[in-house]
């Protein structure tokens, strides 16, 4: 009995190891597994700000790239045209020099027939060498007189050869500007070029509208030379134009012209009061800015006095302009090492207390990088969160009439939200930033994508909140 029970007891003694054991082996596969775990969630993390590092390279060489191409064409079209006139001047040279030329024969046959002077010496002149000093003989087709400069310019010969009449393509130049009607001849800005139409229709695609008209003008080209411009024709720009409302900004924002940055010793304050008694505090607005040219009647200052701008946390910055009709698109681009950021539409009974999105006036995107990142769709208190990637430029489509606002990726056009909403009144585009800053581009076409995608998805991506 005694030697079985001392075989128990050592059996125990092994169970109890190798439980031991057994559960040591399960918390270090435990530990594996959350080691793999965070190594699949850093690596996923690193190469998602790797992406988002290359993507504003791309962004940035696609930027120098357009600035390169557009200067290296516009330097090929001024050399064209001068080449192009040089050798119509050389054509219309060597045209004169062989009429010229059949002139002199045509004189020379016909000294043949007419009698010669006698010269002292013996020798016989025909009548023109005896006439020196005297008018020389036109030639008989009305040609150029000898010495005489042919006509330059870049415009086609009056005779063309037959293989060369037809058009080969046309070449688009184009411009903007502040003024209706004919186009000035001394104008800021410089023709744009566009070369190699083929056909007789042609869209023009990512143009930003910033100023209210654009001039046109056409010419056609063949494989020699270029014919004159057409009559340029102006027309009107309908693109969504803004500045944002810097007297009505929360004080920790620095507002200039579309830029906003967070200062946290809000002197922004203090600077306007200075220039208010002073008797210059008309310049806090973009509304009354010199660099506006063209005032919109719907651009105008929203009537907050210094005490009822945005204050407390609501580091709130509206746009100028009115949305009350139509369909409009604006972009955002961010500092990705902002706190807080938001970008949305408000209306303009928006209290100076209220945050973006914390209330039934207000609807926007919000991205939270402070202790736990998130991204999310708010209005009237309530969020939505978003599982996209965030990216660092937002474009903004807001159809009014339609009652959608909807968000994207401004460089993918990847639908982040839409919201559908009834709106009651007129809306502004709106924006907050917190320990951060964010740069707005307005006078944007609404993009062919993003049009396909709202009609697409407004229903299958609409927002739940009311």
């Amino acid at each position: 009995m005694g030697d079985q029970g001392a075989g128990q007891e050592s059996l125990r003694k092994i169970i109890t190891t190798l439980a031991v054991k057994n559960e040591e082996i399960q918390n270090f596969i435990y530990s594996l597994k959350q080691m793999i775990q965070n190594v699949e969630a850093n690596s996923a993390r690193a190469q998602e700000d790797l992406e988002a590092e290359f993507q504003s390279l791309y962004a940035l060489l696609d930027e120098l790239k357009e600035d390169m191409v557009m200067k290296i064409k516009q330097e090929r079209a001024s050399r064209t045209y001068e080449l192009q006139a040089q050798l119509v001047a050389c054509s219309k040279a060597l045209e004169s020099s062989e009429e010229l030329l059949e002139a002199a024969n045509q004189a020379l046959g016909t000294a043949n027939h007419h009698d010669f002077s006698q010269c002292d010496d013996g020798s016989r002149l025909p009548p023109v060498a005896q006439g020196q000093g005297e008018r020389q003989h036109e030639p008989p087709d009305g040609g150029f007189r000898p010495g005489a400069a042919p006509a330059a310019g870049p415009r086609l010969p009056a005779r063309m050869p037959d293989e060369d009449s037809k058009i080969d393509h046309y070449v688009l130049e184009y411009r903007r500007t502040n003024f209706e009607g004919p186009p000035r001849a001394k104008e800021d800005q410089p023709w744009m070029v566009v070369e190699g139409i083929k056909g007789t229709e042609y869209t023009l695609t990512g143009l930003k509208f910033d100023m209210k008209y654009m001039n046109f003008r056409v010419r056609a080209c063949n494989k020699a030379v270029a014919g004159e411009f057409s009559e340029p024709v102006t027309l009107e720009t309908k693109a969504f134009m803004f500045r944002l409302d810097a007297s009505t900004c929360h004080q920790n924002l620095r507002v200039e012209e579309l830029s906003v940055e967070w200062d946290a010793t809000g002197g922004k304050v203090q600077d306007v009061k200075a220039r208010e008694k002073d008797g210059k505090g008309r310049t806090a607005s973009p509304a009354n800015s010199p660099a506006r040219v063209v005032q919109s009647p719907k651009r105008m200052s929203l009537g907050r006095g210094g005490r009822d701008r945005f204050t407390a946390e609501s580091y709130t910055v509206l746009g100028d302009t009115l949305i009350d009709g139509d369909e409009h698109y604006w972009e955002v681009r961010y500092d990705r090492d902002s706190k807080a950021f938001g970008v949305g539409v408000a209306y303009r009974s928006l209290g100076k207390f209220d945050q973006l999105g914390k209330t039934s006036a207000s609807w926007c995107l919000h991205l939270n990088n402070w202790l736990q990142v998130s991204f999310s769709a708010k209005h009237n208190n309530k969020a939505k969160a978003l599982d996209v990637p965030v990216p660092d430029c937002i474009g903004v489509h807001c159809n009014f009439h339609e009652g959608f606002l909807s968000f994207y990726n401004a460089r993918t056009k990847q639908l982040l939200h839409t919201f559908k909403a009834k709106f009651s009144q007129p809306v502004l585009p709106a924006f907050m930033v917190w320990c951060g800053s964010f740069q707005v581009t307005s006078g944007l076409q609404v993009p062919s994508a993003v049009r396909c995608l709202q009609k697409r998805n407004s229903t299958a991506s609409s927002s739940s909140l009311p």
